[in-house]
């Protein structure tokens, strides 16, 4: 899973977890309107390929690559290597195997991995579930607006992690609630 660039520019001379009123210049695309906005899940990113699930792995700087790890994407800002690495039979794929009920009705693609065991439970889950991306309750969202101001007070309304866009090209690009220093509503 390639790193989805954010719309707006990051402020890399202040606080670098919020963002600036000026767009990303890889994101022109959603500000004209050409792509659809899909609800950004809250969990942990996996894969599903050739009836097999991965999880996605992050390594920081010299850090080895565990066995079966397969490079992604690197980025250039941060060092960082992403990838994906099989799930195993370890305590620490244990949520991973509960939602994953069979090979035998999941196509190929990118999940969210959600449930009371996964992130502090944002998403509010009764038990582990695979989520696929821009579908179900990650499917396309109505009205929501690009402007900044306008952007950060409608996300300022909604429970979810945030925006996804989707170009029908395959490009993406995304915002967070946290980007704009905004938290979640607590858990119910």
């Amino acid at each position: 899973m390639k790193k989805i660039p954010t719309i707006f520019e990051r402020d890399w001379n202040g606080d670098r977890s919020r963002v600036l009123d000026k767009a990303h210049p890889d994101c022109g695309w959603v500000f004209a309107g050409e792509g659809i906005a899909t609800r950004k899940i809250d969990g942990t990113a996996c894969m599903v390929r050739d009836y097999r699930l991965f999880k996605r792995r992050e390594l920081k700087g010299d850090e080895p690559a565990p066995s079966g790890f397969e490079v992604a994407d690197v980025d250039p800002e941060t060092g960082k290597t992403v990838g994906w690495l099989p799930i195993g039979e370890g305590p620490e794929d244990r949520w991973h195997r509960e939602a994953w009920t069979g090979a035998d009705h999941w196509s190929d693609g990118t999940y969210e991995l959600i449930g009371p065991k996964v992130q502090g439970d944002p998403e509010h889950a009764r038990f582990h579930l695979l989520i696929k991306h821009g579908g179900g309750p990650a499917g396309p969202l109505a009205d929501v607006p690009t402007t900044f101001d306008a952007l950060r007070d409608w996300l300022a309304t909604q429970d979810i992690e945030g925006v996804v866009w989707h170009h029908p090209d395959g490009r993406m690009a995304k915002i967070k609630k946290r980007d704009f220093g905004l938290k979640r509503r607590p858990q119910h």
